[in-house]
C-alpha cells in the first residue's frame, strides 16, 4: 500500500491524518513505498539513541564510580521506555499523528511551539557535539589543557588541510549535506544498520583491548563507588545527570518511525528491542572504557585512544577505534538532523504544505541549519559543555517533563492512578536533579575564573 493509499484509506474510516506528520506523500514522485521494516525501524531508533553521548558516559561513571553509574543507566533505560509508551497511548487516544500534534492537543499552539523549540535546542545541540568529536578524532583536541593528536596529523604530520575548520568543512560538504538530504527517514535504514554495526565494533575493539590488559594484570580496580568526602563533592556529582539524560532521548523521532512502520502495531516491540540493544551498548561502553583508562579518561573518550594502549597492535587497534566511531556519528548524523528540520519548519512556516513538497524550502532551512551546526562545532570548546547544556535543558523536556505533563494534563481521560503518579516522580526527578547539575556546573565555572584570577 502506498502512501497516498494509506492516507485514502484513513480518511474512508475516520481516522484523522496530521497533515504535518513527517511522512513523503506519493505525489512528491516517491517510488512505491509500502512501509518500513520492523529492522529498519530498530536500526533508526538504536542510530537515534546511540549517538556522541556514549563517548561521555564512561567519563561520567569516573565521577559516580561502577556500580551507581550502570543502575543509573538502567534505571534511565525503564525511565524511557515508560515516558514513550505514554506518549503512544494518548497519542492513539487523540490520533495524534506526531509529538507535537499531542502537545498541540494537550496546551495549545504554544504548547507545540516550546516542543519544537526544545527540539531544535537538543538537536542542534547533539549534531555540535557530533561534529567536535569528529573534529577531535580527525583533527586532534587541546580542551583537556594537553595535545591529543587527531588521525590526519598522526598520519600526515601538521598540514594546513587537516586542521579542525577545514576537515569539517569537507565533511559538512561531502558527508553530512547529502545525508541530509533525504526526504523519508526509512531511506537511512541502512546507513543506520551501517551505523549500528560500527559501535559494535568500537565496542568490541574496546572490550578485547581491556580483557587482555586484564588477563596481564595491568588493570587496576575501579572505583566501584564515588568519592564523596565533603559538600562539593557530593555537589559536583550531579554534573553528570545531564550525561545520562541525554543518553536515551529519541522521543521526537517515534512517531516519524511509527508512520513509516508497515505495521505500526509493532512500535512497541521496535522501542524495546532498541532500548535493550542500546542498554547493552552503554553498559559495554561505559564499563570498559572506564577500566581500560581509569581516572585519565577524559570527557570523550575517543581522545584517550591517541595514547600507546601496550598492546600489540596498539597504533592500527586505536586508529581503528577511532575511525569506526567517527564513520557511525557521520552516519547517525541525517536521523538527528531529520526531526531538527520539521521542527525549524513547523516554527517558521506552520500553515505552509508538507515540507518534502517544497524543494526551495527544503534546501534552505537544511542549508541553514548545516551552516548553524558547523559554527557551533567550531566554537564550542568541548563534547561536556554542549552535553550538559543540553541535557540540563531541553532534553529533559522532551524525554520526560512533557510526557508527564501530557499524562497529568489527561485530556482524553485515559492516565491511570499509576500514571499519574510516575509521572509526578518523572518531574520531580527530573527538576530536581537538573537544578543541582545546572547549581553544581555555575559553582563549578566561578570557582574556575576565580582560581584562574588568582
Amino acid at each position: 500500500m502506498t502512501i497516498r493509499n494509506l492516507k485514502h484509506a484513513n480518511e474512508k474510516s475516520g481516522k484523522i491524518v496530521d497533515e504535518e506528520a513527517p511522512l513523503l506523500r506519493a505525489e512528491d514522485g516517491a517510488n512505491e513505498f509500502n512501509g518500513a521494516s520492523f529492522s529498519g525501524a530498530v536500526f533508526n531508533l538504536s542510530t537515534t539513541i546511540v549517538g556522541a553521548g556514549i563517548m561521555s558516559l564512561p567519563a561520567a561513571l569516573k565521577a559516580l564510580g561502577v556500580i551507581p553509574g550502570m543502575a543509573i543507566i538502567i534505571i534511565m533505560a525503564f525511565l524511557t521506555e515508560a515516558s514513550i509508551e505514554l506518549l503512544l497511548r494518548f497519542s492513539k487516544a487523540g490520533r495524534a499523528a506526531s509529538y507535537g500534534s499531542l502537545m498541540g492537543a494537550a496546551f495549545g499552539k504554544y504548547g507545540k511551539i516550546l516542543l519544537q523549540v526544545c527540539v531544535l535546542v537538543n538537536n542542534i545541540g547533539v549534531l555540535i557535539v557530533y561534529m567536535i568529536i569528529i573534529g577531535d578524532v580527525l583533527s586532534g583536541t587541546n580542551s583537556s589543557g594537553i595535545h591529543h593528536a587527531g588521525l590526519l596529523e598522526k598520519w600526515f604530520g601538521i598540514q594546513w588541510w587537516n586542521g579542525r575548520t577545514f576537515v569539517l568543512l569537507v565533511a559538512t560538504l561531502f558527508v553530512f549535506a547529502p545525508l541530509a538530504s533525504l526526504k523519508r527517514i526509512d531511506s537511512l535504514r541502512y546507513t543506520s544498520a551501517l551505523s549500528v554495526a560500527l559501535a559494535i565494533i568500537f565496542i568490541v575493539i574496546t572490550a578485547g583491548i581491556t580483557i587482555t590488559k586484564l588477563i596481564g594484570g595491568e588493570i587496576s580496580m575501579p572505583r566501584f563507588f564515588p568519592k564523596a568526602i565533603d559538600f562539593s563533592s557530593i555537589q559536583n556529582l550531579f554534573t553528570v545527570v545531564p550525561i545520562f539524560v541525554t543518553a536515551y532521548i529519541c522521543h521526537y523521532n517515534v512517531h516519524s518511525i511509527k508512520n513509516e512502520l508497515e505495521d505500526d502495531t509493532k512500535i512497541r516491540a521496535v522501542i524495546q528491542t532498541s532500548l535493550g540493544l542500546c542498554s547493552i551498548v552503554y553498559l559495554m561502553t561505559s564499563l570498559f572504557g572506564f577500566l581500560l583508562f581509569g581516572e585519565a579518561i577524559l570527557d570523550d573518550v575517543l581522545a584517550n585512544f591517541d595514547e600507546d594502549l601496550g598492546i600489540a597492535f596498539s597504533s592500527f587497534l586505536s586508529d581503528t577505534v577511532r575511525v569506526s566511531y567517527a564513520a557511525h556519528l557521520m552516519l547517525v548524523f541525517p536521523v538527528v538532523f531529520f526531526p531538527l528540520r520539521l521542527s525549524l519548519d513547523g516554527l517558521i512556516f506552520p500553515s505552509s504544505r508538507p515540507l518534502a513538497m517544497d524543494n526551495l524550502r527544503f534546501g534552505l532551512i537544511s542549508l541553514g541549519l548545516l551552516i548553524v551546526i558547523f559554527l557551533g562545532a567550531n566554537f564550542i570548546p568541548s563534547i561536556w559543555v554542549a552535553f550538559q547544556f543540553t541535557g540540563a535543558t531541553a532534553a529533559v523536556l522532551i524525554g520526560f517533563i512533557f510526557p508527564a505533563a501530557i499524562t497529568l494534563r489527561d485530556c482524553y481521560g485515559i492516565a491511570s492512578k499509576k500514571d499519574k503518579i510516575l509521572s509526578i516522580f518523572m518531574i520531580a526527578l527530573a527538576v530536581l536533579s537538573n537544578a543541582l547539575a545546572i547549581y553544581s556546573d555555575v559553582c563549578a565555572l566561578f570557582v574556575k575564573k576565580a582560581a584562574s584570577i588568582n
